[in-house]
């Protein structure tokens, strides 16, 4: 019986690895599709903090039976011929990253593209690591505000990838970065270059919502919010009566983070506000959540309550001061790495894996 090679062979360069991930999303808009990835994605009880048995039972018996249609009409308003925006975007992301990175590291770097629900999978850009020698690993999810809902839930998943590992790499993980400079300055570039002309009278950072009991729990990303928002006002010399802050996606009926961004929306509008920016600084690559619920749907809210000019300002995606500020991001997390270091002799290392080649022939290795 012809046996299966290990996915690591000793012969192998060895290289850095970087996973990107991103929450993930529907392999195609149709409610088929959204069934699939809502019971991945509600079933994680790090989104839904809710004793298993009772929710099982919501979720299969009424969620899933309803929603999927509701979400996949949502999809199809946003779907582009590339396919879903978020992955879409998420893989310039990572062919930029990979370029960028290839100048500046002087050892060999592998970047991956994984999704916490849907494809392509943590597990599978993991093992794509693997395969192509990455010893080291590098996390960065592409959450700017740690929660555990994503962050906390993006390592989980790593972690129980790497539990049917025989040889682990070594392992660096990201978990926010909210007040980065680097990060700050590019949305503040980005939303300076919207407003240039005809400026809204106020500006809304909208971030996704989560319950309130998180809060009160510990889980920091309110006032990871809260700081991004602040730094990014100052940057851009804004008075405190020209922004605010909101929170979006409200889903079930407890309470969440508070304001919600289409009651101040619709608070703005009807105090006499004609026109309105919004930007969602904690979404890195646009999605359902930032094109039709923010850019479709508080869009009539605002106009329906008697505003005149709405503007939604991207996510930052793959513009080129993001890509610049990832790179030096993952760099800098990379620091002492051989791959990284100024000092790192690629020479030297492709006699080292040579010589491997030579030792494991010689010994008649199945490596």
């Amino acid at each position: 019986m012809k046996s299966t090679p290990p996915p690591f062979a000793h012969d192998q360069t060895i290289a850095m690895g970087v996973l990107l991930t991103n929450l993930g999303t529907p392999d195609a808009p149709t409610p088929a599709a959204l069934r699939r990835y809502l019971a991945e994605f509600l079933w994680d009880s790090r989104v839904v903090e809710i004793p298993r048995l009772p929710w099982w039972l919501i979720l299969h018996g009424v969620i899933l039976r309803l929603r999927p249609a509701k979400s996949a009409r949502k999809y199809q308003q946003i779907w582009t011929p590339e396919g879903s925006p978020l992955l879409a975007i998420s893989q310039r992301q990572q062919t930029a990253v990979a370029a960028a990175l290839a100048r500046r590291c002087p050892g060999p770097v592998r970047v991956a593209l994984g999704m916490r629900y849907g494809t392509p999978s943590i597990a599978s850009a993991l093992a794509q690591l693997r395969e192509a020698g990455a010893r080291r690993v590098l996390v960065l999810p592409l959450y700017p505000q740690y929660s555990a809902t994503t962050t906390a839930s993006t390592f989980d998943a790593v972690a129980a990838e790497l539990r049917s590992w025989r040889w682990l790499p070594e392992l660096r993980f990201i978990a926010h970065y909210h007040d980065e400079p680097g990060y700050l300055d590019a949305l503040a570039e980005s939303i300076r270059d919207a407003r240039r002309e005809q400026p809204g009278e106020r500006v809304l950072l909208s971030f996704h919502g989560l319950p309130q009991r998180n809060l009160l729990a510990g889980d920091p990303y309110h006032c990871h919010c809260q700081k991004t928002a602040r730094l990014v006002a100052e940057r851009l010399e804004l008075r405190p009566e020209q922004w605010a802050v909101a929170f979006q996606s409200r889903f079930g009926r407890a309470e969440w983070l508070k304001p919600y961004t289409s009651a101040i929306l619709a608070e703005w509008a009807r105090a006499g506000v004609k026109r309105a920016d919004v930007v969602c600084p904690g979404f890195a690559a646009d999605c359902l959540e930032t094109l039709e619920e923010i850019a479709i749907e508080n869009r009539q809210v605002f106009l329906e309550a008697g505003g005149e000019h709405y503007r939604y300002i991207p996510a930052l995606n793959d513009a080129p001061t993001h890509i610049a500020f990832l790179t030096d991001l993952i760099a800098r997390h990379a620091a002492g790495w051989p791959e990284s270091a100024a000092g790192y002799d690629a020479a030297g290392d492709a006699v080292e894996c040579e010589a491997r080649r030579n030792r494991a022939r010689a010994s008649g290795a199945t490596a």
